[in-house]
């Protein structure tokens, strides 16, 4: 039976997959559209099923985001060509290609100022013809471009990554090449506030953005942002739910299910492990005696730190480190448990070491329906049982959904 509940809780999840991107129009509200709903179908039908199998376990459909385009805070885009020796683009890989770039200028995910300093960013170094980075060639000087916006402080900060490589400037020094890319970007006008310019420089052979040093160029490298009133500070490499509005959604509902499993004393002591930057563990800090946060990014931890100063809270201590090794040396027991694993889920041995706490409950924060079908077989073989299930479609456009599971223990 419980295999038989994992199974269909898999299919369901996997049907919400597919649903994500036919369209939200409101936030805590069931995605819509015809295909939405014929898909939304085969998940009730399923999980009939699975309340069948046991009567527990109850499936609250799926909550939209709140705006179905323009919803991304954070884009990484790649210098390269459209063609083997085309003109510089700056977009992002096509799909199959390790090398082609395909310019995205009206991608609809961002919003305009996104697009702004996009089309600004690809004209000022095409027009200069500085060279990008060839993968194969290990040459060239023009690698990635980070953009990052705060949905409801407007606040803006960009970052251009580049190699040390400076031989294929021309005429012009690296420090004039960049100052007037930063007049050309202060120049525009735009729907929010740019608050910072960088220059990261990275020499590592790896296609990804590493940091390897980074200059201000303008402003400062950090910005705001704010989620059920909490404010956050965010840099430019660290961790944040990238649909900022959907993020409130997905935490309201977390907290929704916790509900009134945190009494009114605030007595109890709450673990939040992979708990990033602390989004969590700040939400529950009123409604706790001491929330403890486990993150294996130390960057994440040095912001979770900064974060809960800065909305003055003083019960939250956050640890940097593996989750596996780390809750083991923690002298506190918790109350209650909150997971948001990566898309991976949790190590084996973790979870066996969290499951030998016998907490009362469990709130699971999945971005991955295979990974969450996988540990929810192994909770539920260990005596827990999933009571409710709610999807939160974070990505409109793609086939991605966070999915919220509350768990209790069987008496």
């Amino acid at each position: 039976m419980k295999k038989k509940l994992v199974g269909v809780l898999l299919t369901a999840a996997m049907a919400v997959s597919a649903l994500a991107g036919c369209g939200s129009k409101q936030a805590a509200a069931p995605a819509e559209s015809k295909a939405a709903e014929e898909k939304t179908e085969t998940v009730q039908e399923a999980t009939e099923e699975a309340e069948a199998a046991d009567r527990l376990y109850h499936w609250d459909g799926i909550y939209g985001s709140p705006i179905e385009f323009g919803y991304r805070n954070k884009m990484e885009f790649s210098f390269g060509d459209e063609y083997k020796d085309g003109p510089l683009a700056l977009g992002m890989h096509k799909r199959g290609s390790f090398y082609d770039i395909v310019n995205v200028g009206e991608c609809q995910i961002v919003d305009e100022d996104f697009r702004r300093v996009l089309k600004i960013t690809l004209e000022y170094f095409k027009e200069r013809q500085i060279p990008f980075y060839h993968k194969l060639r290990h040459t060239g000087y023009l690698r990635h471009f980070l953009v990052r916006k705060a949905a409801k402080t407007g606040e803006i900060l960009v970052d251009l990554v580049t190699t040390t490589q400076t031989d294929g400037l021309g005429a012009e020094t690296e420090s004039i090449l960049l100052d007037g890319w930063v007049k050309a970007l202060c120049e525009e006008t735009y729907d929010g506030v740019l608050k910072g310019i960088l220059h990261t420089k990275n020499d590592s052979v790896a296609d990804t953005i590493k940091n390897e040093g980074t200059d201000i160029l303008f402003g400062q490298d950090f910005f705001y942002e704010e989620l059920l009133d909490l404010k956050f500070k965010i840099t430019p490499f660290s961790f944040f739910q990238t649909n900022s509005l959907g993020a409130e959604v997905l935490y309201q509902t977390a907290r929704e299910f916790i509900g009134d499993a945190l009494d009114d004393e605030a007595s109890q002591t709450v673990f939040d492990l992979y708990s990033g930057t602390g989004t969590i563990a700040q939400i529950l800090s009123p409604v706790a005696k001491k929330v403890i946060g486990v993150e294996i990014v130390e960057e994440a931890v040095v912001a979770a730190r900064e974060n809960a100063a800065l909305n003055g809270l003083t019960n939250c201590e956050f640890i940097a480190g593996d989750v596996l090794k780390v809750i083991d040396t923690i002298g506190e027991k918790p109350d209650y448990i909150v997971l948001d694993p990566p898309r991976d889920g949790i190590h084996p041995k973790a979870l066996e070491k969290i499951i030998r706490y016998n907490v009362p409950q469990m709130v699971y924060i999945s971005c991955k329906p295979t990974s969450l079908a996988r540990d929810l077989e192994v909770l539920q073989a260990r005596g827990y049982q999933v009571k409710k299930v709610q999807c939160v479609d974070m990505f409109p456009a793609t086939g991605n959904i966070e999915t919220v599971c509350l768990l209790l223990r069987k008496p």
